[in-house]
Order: structure tokens, then C-alpha cells, then sequence
């Protein structure tokens, strides 16, 4: 089952990095692409994380 706020956030860091992210199959994709998909989400929760744990 798959988390829908992260997917959506998946679909946005996509858009955004200009990375063609469609539903289902992306085997086309490289991975330097799906990499930074991946890479700026983690950044994201991070970031939103410690606002959260410092009362921001």
C-alpha cells in the first residue's frame, strides 16, 4: 500500500527537477534521475522534521 502524501511529494520533487516521473513503469529513467527524485525527498523530511522538533 502506498503512502499518498508521498507519492504526491514524489510527483512534485519530480516536476520541479524536471524529472518525466509517470505512473507505473519508469524503467526508463536513469538512475542519477530517480536519484535525485529520491535524494531531494529525504532532504525534504529532514527539513521539515527538525522544524517539527523545534517547535517552528
Amino acid at each position: 500500500m502506498k503512502n499518498a502524501g508521498l507519492e504526491n511529494m514524489k510527483q512534485e520533487v519530480a516536476a520541479e527537477l524536471g524529472v518525466p516521473l509517470k505512473a507505473g513503469d519508469n524503467g526508463d529513467l536513469t538512475a542519477r534521475q530517480v536519484g535525485s527524485v529520491g535524494g531531494e525527498m529525504v532532504k525534504r523530511m529532514i527539513k521539515a522534521q527538525e522544524q517539527q522538533m523545534s517547535g517552528k
